[in-house]
């Protein structure tokens, strides 16, 4: 590996992967070598230490037991946490929000602690959210609709220290009645959407590349992009 390799951490896809997440990984190391940055995916799994000196980090979906899971290994290691305060970009999709979160309550009412990298909270909604979610971002840098797989039962409830990604136009986003989808506080991104989110929308993809790498991004050509957002937007109307 050279000093000027990317390193993408794959957070623990061993217990976080659950709906295919871990595609953001590769969509991120393929942007980044198209434009002739040479990238590599680093995997951490449960046998590893999280460690705090990769470029960009991203963590998947997962469901109730394997949260716990990753919750006490991301306290017991928290190189995550660190990176993050040193302005590192963080991707928590969907059962990585409510870990991030302060806590979030299980089905069975249980609440259960989160790692508090994100000022949110997250208890169960009476129906799961499953379909095509669109959203308009409401962060400085995107400016195109986002697009996206919700399938989840969290409300998730923003603190003041955390801000939403996006606005939601079709489906139902955080679910606590605000319409409103995502959180953002400091290097973290994160969002329910699947798809996985980083192939659907390339201009995410290209903002936590930016931040990654401190450099000014050339645009990507890709028609077969360009037709499956298209498709994906015009499937949620």
């Amino acid at each position: 590996m050279s000093e000027s390799t990317l390193r993408i951490g794959l957070v623990l896809p061993d217990v976080m992967g659950t709906y295919g997440d871990g595609g953001n990984a590769l969509i991120l190391r393929q942007r980044a070598r198209m434009r002739g940055i040479d990238a590599e995916i680093v995997s951490i799994t449960l046998d590893d230490e999280v460690p705090e000196s990769l470029d960009v980090y991203t963590l998947g979906g997962a469901e109730d037991y394997a949260q716990r899971l990753a919750t006490r290994h991301l306290l017991r290691h928290p190189g995550l946490q660190r990176a993050a305060e040193a302005g590192r970009p963080v991707l928590a999709i969907c059962a990585a929000i409510q870990v991030l979160g302060h806590w979030y309550e299980t089905a069975a009412g249980e609440r259960v602690s989160g790692i508090s990298m994100l000022d949110l909270t997250t208890s169960p909604q009476d129906a799961r959210a499953i379909g095509e979610l669109v959203t308009a971002p409401l962060i400085e840098g995107l400016t195109r609709p986002l697009s996206g797989f919700e399938n989840h039962r969290g409300a998730t409830t923003l603190g003041p220290a955390a801000r939403p990604l996006g606005r939601v136009r079709n489906g139902v986003g955080n679910g606590a009645g605000d319409r409103v989808e995502g959180a953002v506080q400091g290097s973290v991104v994160s969002t329910y959407m699947h798809g996985p989110v980083l192939a659907r929308n390339p201009e995410l993809a290209d903002f936590l590349l930016a931040k990654a790498t401190g450099a000014e991004l050339t645009p990507l050509d890709l028609p077969q992009v360009d037709r499956l957002r298209k498709e994906r937007l015009a499937a949620a109307r």
